[in-house]
């Protein structure tokens, strides 16, 4: 699912002002709905509470402190908003299972390393390939600045002056096998700026490398800038199903992050998002004499 345009300016607020003291009050006078709404709202959509899905978006920010800058602990905790450095640590540790000392040490020397790689790193993200139309006019990167989980994101942008024809995309592709039968959800999350057009896609193919189904938020893109979004695809798989492709989609200009992919078995209850070119088709044969 796409977050409501309620739970998007909610969470757009809370990016902007990860370093303020947010009230409830605050998000309420921004969104324009109750507080009773927009807590049930978020809730059923993020599956987080308000002040959980804070703390969890500052908690990603301190990775990034700890690994780019020399701040101590104790400031990153306060900078954060948490009441004493034990508390930061608590919270922390539950997230990524370790105190942040440890994670500051250990990620600092993973970080130097990939920094002495830079290049690499820059042209090939492992499991993931860079497609499309004019591929040599984009890049794909790891981004440990801007990222929504974990300490890391992939960014997808143009490096060339590119139109609103070319495209280029960041894309996986596996074997069908295990998902035979079964309807398979695909979920990440995106962060755009300044994109003509951009989205999540995934597509089933059959032995002969026809299109059994499809969907590219062609009927729902994403375009302009756009804070962290949740988006989501299902899609059957069917029995004569052999290979699954997903990734994300740029057309165009401009620049799109994506984290946090997960691909999941769901039931028949929930419905697909297969885009059916059967409502654009007339529903009898027309003008078979040419009279017209």
């Amino acid at each position: 699912m796409q977050y409501s345009e309620t739970t998007q300016k909610t969470i757009c607020f809370i990016e902007t002002h990860l370093l303020d003291k947010i009230q409830l009050d605050d998000l309420t006078r921004n969104v324009g709905y109750s507080k009773f709404h927009l807590i049930r709202v978020f809730k059923q959509e993020t599956g987080r509470t308000i002040g959980e899905y804070i703390r969890f978006r500052r908690l990603a920010l301190a990775v990034s402190l700890l690994i780019e800058s020399d701040e101590s602990i104790l400031s990153i905790a306060f900078l954060l908003h948490f009441q004493s450095q034990e508390a930061f640590t608590r919270a922390f540790k539950e997230i990524y299972s370790l105190p942040p000392g440890k994670y500051r040490k250990l990620f600092s020397l993973i970080h130097l390393k990939e920094e002495n790689n830079k290049m690499t790193k820059e042209t090939i993200i492992h499991g993931w390939i860079l497609s499309g139309s004019a591929p040599e006019h984009y890049q794909m990167t790891l981004d440990q600045q801007t990222f929504h989980t974990g300490h890391q994101s992939a960014l997808l942008k143009n490096i060339s002056d590119v139109n609103s024809q070319q495209f280029a995309t960041i894309m996986q592709q596996f074997q069908a096998e295990k998902y035979r039968g079964k309807r398979l959800k695909l979920t990440c999350y995106i962060k755009t700026e300044d994109v003509e057009k951009c989205g999540a896609w995934m597509r089933v193919d059959d032995n002969n490398g026809d299109v059994l189904q499809f969907d590219n938020m062609d009927n729902r893109p994403i375009t302009g800038t756009n804070e962290w979004n949740h988006y989501t695809i299902v899609l059957d798989v069917s029995e004569e199903s052999m290979s699954i492709h997903f990734g994300v989609l740029l057309i165009g200009k401009g620049k799109v992050w994506m984290d946090g992919f997960q691909l999941v078995e769901v039931s028949e209850h929930v419905p697909t998002t297969n885009l059916s070119f059967q409502e654009s088709l007339p529903k009898e044969p027309q003008n078979l004499d040419f009279s017209e």
